[in-house]
């Protein structure tokens, strides 16, 4: 699979995210997908039980995201908005056969930069 397909899969589910679409979402996983959060120690195994979370989830964020794609594997960059909070995260995705194969997702919430280095530091 070339990165263009690659990319193609993963923009597709981003959009579908974007709208909350569920149906898409799904339709564009392998039916043995593995969703894994690392600091929680949870593992969602299968198209269904993927479903079942995002559809109990309470309130789907706002994705602004941006995307590092080589052969069948993405590194995605993004910011979650739920509500006015804001939630940084680095996902890697596999995909095989331009479906999502697994999915990795770390969390981390904005924090302020500590004094003892500003004079090193440019803030952005």
């Amino acid at each position: 699979m070339s990165d263009q397909q690659t990319r193609d899969a993963i923009e597709h589910f981003l959009k579908a995210f974007s709208r909350q679409d569920l149906d898409a979402m799904v339709e564009l996983m392998h039916g043995d997908v593995v969703e894994e959060y690392p600091q929680s120690g949870e593992r969602i195994q299968g198209k269904h039980n993927v479903r079942t979370v995002y559809e109990n989830y309470p309130g789907l964020p706002k994705l602004i995201d941006s995307t590092l794609v080589r052969g069948e594997l993405c590194v995605l960059e993004a910011i979650l908005e739920y509500e006015s909070n804001r939630v940084y995260i680095c996902e890697i995705l596999e995909v095989q056969d331009g479906k999502i194969k697994r999915l990795r997702e770390y969390f981390c919430e904005p924090f302020e930069a500590p004094e003892w280095r500003a004079q090193w530091v440019e803030k952005v």
